[in-house]
């Protein structure tokens, strides 16, 4: 029989209590849950907590030290490249993640949000209507157009799908072999492994990153890989802004040696207004809202709930990331 457990949330850092409301309703009453008070001293709050519910994977080494009666801290987050997942590992606190699948739509409608925007060229259209100009300036449809992915897990699947009724032409890289029947499903007119990057770059007329972040992916588009891309392509950036030169993209865009970019992640959040990106006519950008929907946190609430559940019945978590 499943025990009844005490569980502890660190909810969103900057107040937004709100988002709260997805975690509730998840656990719907079945165990003891109860929200850490930054205010109030740390170790008492984890006396007795069999999980922790960790919002944005903002937990920090001290948290583990004392957590002594923790089985599980689940992320709720995908990513958790900010996050010591070492430090968990060596004081042997099983540490889940939300899967790709969770965010994987959002982002994706996010990227043909971006790609949508750059091909009408709607920072010029804003200046338009504030000079009462009628038709200007000249678009670019979609269709027929090649779409690059850098990735081809979660995200990248659910945009292939989308930017094939768009009538994109896809080509994807993936560090693992992208199958035959992924390739047919999924309309991929190109489909390699990670010695054909460049190969990507080169040939996209829109090019969408969907890696995670870690020290082998960190600037995988710098300079030289700017280099390699058509002067009328687009760079799209939904998964983790330090997937690129920051600087060198800059120049690139700045000089109009690529076309644009659409960007939703920056080095570092939130971007300071005076980032000189902001100021560029081909550049769209938006605040880390990419996987930020309703239904991404009623799924990753229904994540942990499914992973409380495994533990209370002394099964193994889900999706772990610290083995």
């Amino acid at each position: 029989m499943a025990k009844r457990l005490k569980i502890l949330l660190l909810p969103p850092p900057d107040g937004r209590s709100e988002r709260q409301k997805y975690i509730t309703k998840a656990i719907d009453g079945q165990h003891d849950l109860s929200v850490y008070d930054r205010r109030a001293p740390m170790e008492p709050q984890f006396v007795g907590i069999h999980v922790v519910i960790d919002y944005g994977a903002q937990g920090i080494p001290e948290m583990a030290d004392i957590a002594q009666s923790v089985q599980l801290w689940q992320l709720l987050s995908t990513g958790f490249d900010h996050f010591r997942v070492d430090h968990w590992r060596r004081k042997r606190i099983p540490v889940a993640n939300c899967p790709g699948q969770t965010s994987a739509v959002p982002l994706a409608e996010c990227v043909m949000m971006l790609m949508l925007l750059l091909s009408r060229r709607w920072p010029i259209t804003q200046r338009s209507l504030c000079e009462s100009k009628l038709h200007e300036p000249l678009g670019m449809e979609l269709a027929n157009h090649y779409l690059g992915l850098i990735g081809f897990g979660a995200s990248g699947r659910e945009l292939a799908r989308r930017a094939r009724s768009f009538g994109m032409r896809i080509m994807a890289t993936d560090v693992r072999r992208i199958s035959k029947e992924e390739q047919q499903d999924f309309g991929l007119e190109f489909a390699g492994g990670a010695e054909d990057l460049e190969h990507v770059i080169r040939n996209s007329d829109y090019l969408s990153l969907h890696l995670h972040l870690n020290s082998e992916t960190r600037h995988i588009i710098n300079s030289e890989r700017l280099r390699l891309m058509k002067p009328t392509a687009c760079l799209i950036n939904v998964a983790r802004g330090a997937l690129v030169e920051e600087k060198a993209l800059y120049i690139w865009l700045a000089e109009r040696r690529i076309g644009g970019a659409g960007l939703d992640v920056f080095s570092r959040e939130p971007i300071e207004l005076n980032n000189p990106l902001l100021s560029l006519p081909n550049v769209v950008v938006t605040p880390h809202i990419a996987g930020v929907t309703e239904q991404t946190l009623e799924r990753r609430a229904a994540c942990a709930a499914e992973n409380i559940a495994r533990v209370a019945a002394g099964l193994e978590p889900l999706y772990r990331v610290d083995s």
